[in-house]
């Protein structure tokens, strides 16, 4: 089976708690469109692996899919915002591979 790519635009956002992670969000259409033809593929809590690009740097990484939210997120590690230099509140582009 082939990889599927992903591509979107998102804000950089800190979730709202002491040490809490940073993350982008997969638009509500876009990750609906990947949940309803890749669910299957999902493990425990929504987690989907992925490849992610982001400014010319890929990681392999998950995608977790948030009910409150209603989207998948994508943590974006300390190490990977330091290394492409990643702040909170700016709009990246984001490309991932299933």
């Amino acid at each position: 089976m082939g990889s599927i790519e992903y591509r979107f635009s998102g804000l950089i956002w800190k979730y709202n708690s002491p040490g809490g992670w940073f993350f982008v969000s997969v638009p509500a259409d876009l990750s609906q469109e990947i949940r309803s033809g890749n669910q299957w593929l999902e493990e425990g809590w929504g987690r989907l692996k992925v490849k992610a690009t982001i400014a010319g740097y890929q990681w392999d990484t998950a995608i977790w899919f948030d009910t409150k939210l209603n989207c998948y997120l994508l943590p974006l590690k300390a190490d990977v915002r330091k290394r492409i230099d990643l702040k909170e509140d700016v709009v990246i582009e984001v490309s991932i591979r299933l």
